[in-house]
C-alpha cells in the first residue's frame, strides 16, 4: 500500500491512502495533528509517498515519529533525469510537474538550511505551476515517473535503485536526528595539546604562531605568510628552490629547513579551521554531531554534506566521537569494496577466486605479483582509476593478462566516456554527458597538432571519469542496499540501537551495550543482504567487519 503526504504548515498536512499502482483507495485526509496520523497509518506499514525527505521527515522525527519506507520522488526524478543525460535539470516537485505539463521549469530552491526560519530576505517558494494542489501535483509526478521506468531497460533494477536511494535519505534524516556521540571536552583537550589554548578573535593559536615564526626564520627572517600559498613558492623561489606550487607533496620533496615546520603548519592549521573552537561551537550541541547530510550529492551517489566536514573526520579527532556509558558504537566497513564490485560486474572468474573472505590484496599478491602486496594494490587501483604513470603501466599489463574480464570491464566504460557516451552503474546510476567545451576540444582534430593533442587529452580525461565512474557508483547501489537493509533490520531485533554516522563504506551504530553483538550479526546480514539484491547469485563475497568499540578512534 501506498500513502502519498505532503505537509504544508507546523505538523499540518494532507494524507491520501494509494495502490501499489498510485490509484487512490480512499478520501483525502487533512489533518493538524500530521505526527498523529503517520504513526497510526504506520502500522498497515505504507511506502510513504513524499516530495522530498528532507522536507517532511525531520519534523516527524522531531515529534517521536519513526517510518518504515518511503518512495522519494526528489530522488526517483533526479534518477531518471541523469539516466537521461539530464543532469543538471531542475528536480523538485514543481519542476518535475512543470515538465510533465509543458510550462517554464522553475528552478530548485534547495531544502531550508536546518535549524533556521525564513527571513525576511529569504524568497518565498514560488506555487505549484498551474497552481496544482500538492497532493495532487505528488501523485500526477508518481505516475509519470512510474511510466517513464517501465519504459527502460532493466526497470527492475531501477526501482530497486528508487527504494534504495530513499532508504537512504531516511538513514540520512535519522542519523541527523540521533547525532553522532561527540564529547567536546576532550575535543577542547585535543585542541589545546596540539595548537595550545584557544586564541583571540582574528588571532593564530600559540602553535601555529610559533611555526609560522620558525619558517620564517628559515627564510632568512624575511616574513613568510605560512597561509598564503603564493608567498610560499616566491620564498623559495628566492632560495634558489623553483616549485610548482605549495602543496604538501610538492614540499616533500624538497631539502630545505622550512619544509618541516611548514610541513606541519599546513596539518594543524587544517584542523584548526576545519575542526577547531569555532567547528565545536557550531556543530556539537549537547552531546552530538549533527551532520546534514546530502544522499547522493557526489554523481556517483556517493554523500556529501552541508558544511561540518562530517565526512573528512580527522583520525585524530575520533577520540572524542565516544559512545554513551551503558552503549558501545559498534564500527563496521566493508573489505576492499570496489575491486569487490569489480569482480562482480565483469563476471572475472580468477578475480572472483582471488577476492574470497580474506585480504584481496594478498591474494592477488600471491596470484599474479610473486606476493608484493603494494604492487598489486597499484595495479588494481590503475585498472579502477586509469593510472599509468611510473609503474603502474606495467604492473597493468600483467592483470589485463591475469584478469582480462575484470579489466575488459572497465577499459570498456573508459573507452565510451573517450567517446562521449554515457555510462552506468549496475543499478542504473548514469554518469554526466561531458560538457559542450569537451566536445569542441575533442572535436578540433583538424585544426593542427596542438588541437589534436588536447582533444585526446581531453578524452582521455573523461574516460577515466567513466573508467571509475561504473566502480565507485556501483559501490554506491551496494552501499544504499546495506543501509536500507540494515536500518530496517535494527528496527526488527535491536529497536533501542541506531545508525549514527555512514561514509562511502563505514557505518557506525549506537547500541546499548547488551544488543552489540547482536548489532554486529545484523550488520553481516545486511552485507549479504545488499549483494544478493544488487547482483543476484554472484560468487563474489563482500566482507563486512563489524566491531564493538568505545570510542571511534578504536574502529580499524
Amino acid at each position: 500500500m501506498l500513502a502519498a503526504l505532503v505537509s504544508h504548515a507546523e505538523n499540518a498536512g494532507r494524507v491520501r491512502l494509494l495502490s501499489d499502482t498510485g490509484v487512490p483507495e480512499g478520501p483525502v485526509v487533512e489533518t493538524t495533528d500530521l505526527a498523529a496520523t503517520v504513526a497510526g497509518l504506520e502500522r498497515t506499514r505504507p511506502r510513504w509517498l513524499w516530495p522530498a525527505t528532507a522536507e517532511v521527515y525531520p519534523d516527524l522525527l522531531a515529534r517521536g515519529v519513526r517510518v518504515e519506507r518511503c518512495l522519494d520522488l526528489h530522488h526517483v526524478e533526479s534518477l531518471l533525469l541523469a539516466h537521461q543525460g539530464r543532469h543538471r535539470e531542475p528536480r523538485e516537485l514543481g519542476a518535475a510537474l512543470a515538465r510533465l505539463r509543458g510550462l517554464p521549469v522553475p528552478p530548485d530552491h534547495g531544502p531550508r538550511k536546518r535549524d533556521t526560519q525564513p527571513t525576511l530576505f529569504e524568497p518565498e517558494r514560488e506555487p505549484l505551476p498551474g497552481a496544482e494542489d500538492p497532493l495532487a501535483a505528488v501523485l500526477a509526478v508518481h505516475a509519470e515517473q512510474q511510466r517513464v521506468v517501465a519504459d527502460l531497460p532493466h526497470a527492475d533494477r531501477l526501482r530497486l535503485l528508487f527504494a534504495a536511494e530513499s532508504a537512504s535519505a531516511l538513514a540520512a534524516a535519522e542519523m541527523t536526528h540521533a547525532g553522532l556521540p561527540w564529547r567536546a571536552d576532550v575535543h577542547e583537550d585535543l585542541l589545546v595539546e596540539l595548537l595550545g589554548p584557544r586564541p583571540a578573535a582574528g588571532a593564530r593559536p600559540s602553535r601555529l604562531a610559533e611555526l609560522a615564526d620558525r619558517i620564517t626564520a628559515a627564510f632568512g627572517g624575511r616574513a613568510v605568510n605560512p597561509d598564503h600559498p603564493p608567498g610560499i613558492v616566491r620564498a623559495f623561489g628566492r632560495e634558489g628552490i623553483e616549485i610548482p606550487s605549495a602543496r604538501a607533496w610538492v614540499l616533500k620533496d624538497v631539502d630545505h629547513p622550512a619544509v618541516a615546520p611548514l610541513l606541519e603548519y599546513k596539518e594543524l592549521a587544517r584542523l584548526w579551521v576545519a575542526h577547531g573552537w569555532s567547528w565545536l561551537d557550531q556543530w556539537v550541541s549537547d552531546g552530538r554531531f549533527r551532520a546534514d547530510y546530502v544522499v547522493g550529492g557526489v554523481v556517483s551517489g556517493r554523500w556529501a554534506t552541508r558544511g561540518g566536514a562530517a565526512l573528512q573526520i580527522p583520525r585524530t579527532l575520533r577520540r572524542a566521537v565516544l559512545a554513551d556509558p551503558g552503549w558501545q558504537l559498534v564500527a563496521a566497513d566493508a573489505s576492499q569494496l570496489e575491486p569487490r564490485v569489480l569482480a562482480a560486474l565483469s563476471g572475472d572468474r580468477r578475480l572472483t577466486e582471488v577476492s574470497g573472505d580474506d585480504d584481496l590484496y594478498t591474494n592477488l599478491a600471491a596470484d599474479a605479483f610473486d606476493g608484493d602486496r603494494g604492487r598489486a594494490k597499484i595495479a588494481m587501483l590503475s585498472a579502477m582509476y586509469g593510472g599509468t604513470s611510473g609503474e603502474a603501466g606495467p604492473l597493468l599489463a600483467v592483470l589485463r593478462r591475469r584478469f582480462p574480464d575484470a579489466v575488459g570491464y572497465v577499459e570498456a566504460a573508459a573507452t565510451a566516456g573517450e567517446q562521449g557516451r554515457l555510462v552506468r552503474s549496475r543499478l542504473g546510476r548514469t554518469s554526466p554527458p561531458p560538457s559542450e567545451a569537451w566536445h569542441e576540444t575533442t572535436g578540433n582534430a583538424d585544426e593542427g597538432e596542438d588541437a589534436a593533442r588536447q582533444g585526446r587529452r581531453a578524452a582521455r580525461e573523461w574516460g577515466r571519469f567513466t573508467r571509475n565512474f561504473v566502480v565507485q557508483a556501483s559501490a554506491a547501489d551496494w552501499t544504499a542496499a546495506l543501509l536500507g537493509a540494515l536500518r530496517r533490520r535494527l528496527q526488527q531485533s535491536a529497536p533501542e540501537a541506531h545508525l549514527v554516522f555512514f561514509q562511502h563504506d563505514e557505518v557506525l551504530v549506537h547500541s546499548p551495550v547488551e544488543m552489540a553483538d547482536v548489532v554486529c550479526a545484523e550488520i553481516t546480514a545486511a552485507g549479504v543482504e545488499a549483494s544478493r539484491l544488487v547482483f543476484g547469485d554472484t560468487p563474489v563475497h563482500f566482507p563486512i567487519n563489524a566491531t564493538p568499540v568505545n570510542s571511534y578512534a578504536d574502529a580499524k
